[in-house]
């Protein structure tokens, strides 16, 4: 199982491989979906990844009993991080700590944390801790 993905997603990786966790993450990440027992060559899920690794998803996830409702966490590409992406960029592009806040929903301590982390640092000077 992969130690990089949440939960479900972890599953997935693991009956067809991290890259369709990944696109059924980006896809419908934050929803829940309905997964059969079997499903058609016609299904999303089929579309999503191969029919043959749907078939390996579903009968990882069902074990062929019938179909489930699952919850999707976002995965790596989660709301977290397109958030910090988000200041990141209007830091790069010397954005105001208020236009950040504003936009983003970050807290101005958070930018400025954010800032700091992002800001290069004098290689002279040596970090006390």
């Amino acid at each position: 199982m992969s130690s990089r993905l949440p939960g479900v997603l972890a599953e997935i990786a693991a009956a067809a491989g991290e890259d369709a966790a990944l696109a059924i993450a980006a896809k419908f990440g934050g929803a829940r979906v309905y997964i059969p027992p079997s499903p058609a060559r016609d299904h999303w899920l089929s579309h999503l990844v191969g029919h043959k690794a749907a078939l390996a998803i579903a009968d990882r996830l069902t074990a062929g009993v019938g179909g489930v409702r699952i919850d999707l966490p976002t995965g790596a590409k989660g709301y977290a991080a397109r958030g910090r992406a988000k200041v990141d960029r209007m830091i790069a592009e010397n954005r105001s700590e208020r236009d950040i806040v504003l936009a983003t929903g970050y807290t101005g301590r958070g930018v400025r944390k954010r800032r700091a982390r992002t800001r290069e640092r004098d290689r002279r000077q040596p970090r006390l801790l």
